[in-house]
């Protein structure tokens, strides 16, 4: 760990802290066990959190959070967006910024916050014009994200035993999607699988997914309820659904709040490295999660109880662009993934420990 010579003042009682956390949704839910560690070690700080519009609700049911900052997208390319975001952290007084994220925007907020103290990630980790906007950098050493990210605290004195998420699962959100859950389809338990993902090269074929839907009905009488956000992935659900041979059905249009809702009831979910992947683990999911462009070890669904496949890593620059080949995806078999599933859904009496397949 590499920290500024800057003398720095004792902390107090009433730290206020911004985290600098704007994306993806995924990214943001392995983050949340920085809020809640700091929560419980400053029980009477003031915690900020900027994010990006999309995340903002998932960031805002964390009560760890007292204040929620959502900055636009591409605020580095107009001074006047990176104006108005000044403008509205500068009543907050920051003190402390934590920058999970390692870019250049997410490092420009902290330092546009007027925190004298700025923590992030030395390079490789800490990316772009991060290592110069952060001020106390940490050389990561731990496997996987959410254990990286809240090495981001060990130089406040913070090293929590166990991470915690403190989602809470907003009443409303679930009297929304009550009436689905409720419905007779659903009545012994269902699985949740979600075909999309944000990088095409994330993407399992469709068909597969089918597959393993047909064989969760076949096998443990579970309907799969597909989920979906926004017309592509709504028409990659419809198609998950039509090759399922009736053990699959379309999930209603839900937010964010109402998927955690949906997701919290089900047996088990199965999905590449995405949002609702994470979000699922994040609320205690059984999760089997499917993975190709991203390392299992380090982005894989979070908790002993989960299970990552993957048969080949594509590291090549270019996989995050849209079209990108999905090769290493289409090298997991179904029968890695419903042999995941398997794992997690037999008895307790005879489930073996739970293990990274592929």
């Amino acid at each position: 760990m590499n920290q500024s010579v800057q003398p720095r003042q004792p902390l107090g009682e009433r730290p206020r802290i911004l985290i600098t956390r704007l994306s993806a949704i995924g990214d943001c839910v392995q983050t949340l066990p920085v809020a809640t560690a700091l929560r419980e070690h400053f029980p009477r700080a003031m915690i900020a959190w900027a994010v990006e519009s999309a995340a903002a609700p998932l960031v805002a049911a964390n009560r760890a959070v007292d204040r929620v900052v959502v900055v636009p997208k591409r605020m580095l390319a107009s001074p006047a967006a990176m104006w108005r975001v000044r403008r509205d952290l500068a009543p907050l007084a920051i003190e402390i910024a934590i920058d999970p994220q390692g870019l250049s925007k997410s490092s420009a907020i902290g330092w546009l916050s007027g925190a004298r103290r700025r923590i992030g990630f030395a390079s490789p980790q800490g990316r772009e014009i991060s290592p110069w906007l952060n001020n106390q950098q940490v050389q990561p050493r731990a496997a996987h994200m959410v254990d990286r990210y809240l090495e981001l605290l060990a130089p406040l004195g913070i090293k929590p035993a166990a991470p915690r998420f403190g989602i809470e699962i907003d009443p409303q959100a679930e009297r929304a999607i009550a009436p689905f859950v409720a419905r007779r389809e659903l009545a012994d338990g269902f699985a949740v699988i979600n075909p999309g993902a944000g990088w095409d090269s994330k993407r399992w074929p469709l068909a597969r997914f089918a597959a393993v839907a047909q064989w969760l009905g076949q096998q443990h009488g579970l309907v799969s309820v597909v989920v979906w956000g926004g017309e592509r992935e709504r028409a990659a659900a419809c198609d998950v659904v039509a090759g399922a041979a009736g053990h699959a059905m379309l999930a209603p249009p839900t937010s964010l709040l109402e998927l955690a809702a949906l997701v919290q009831q089900a047996r088990l979910m199965v999905a590449s490295d995405t949002g609702p992947l994470h979000l699922a683990a994040a609320i205690g999911t059984p999760c089997v999660g499917i993975f190709g462009s991203t390392r299992r070890e380090a982005c894989g669904p979070y908790g002993a109880g989960n299970i990552a496949v993957q048969e080949a890593f594509d590291g090549a620059s270019g996989r995050k662009l849209p079209g990108a080949d999905n090769w290493a995806m289409r090298r997991v078999r179904v029968e890695i993934v419903t042999e995941a599933c398997a794992g997690i859904l037999r008895p307790a009496a005879s489930r073996m420990p739970a293990v990274v397949a592929g």
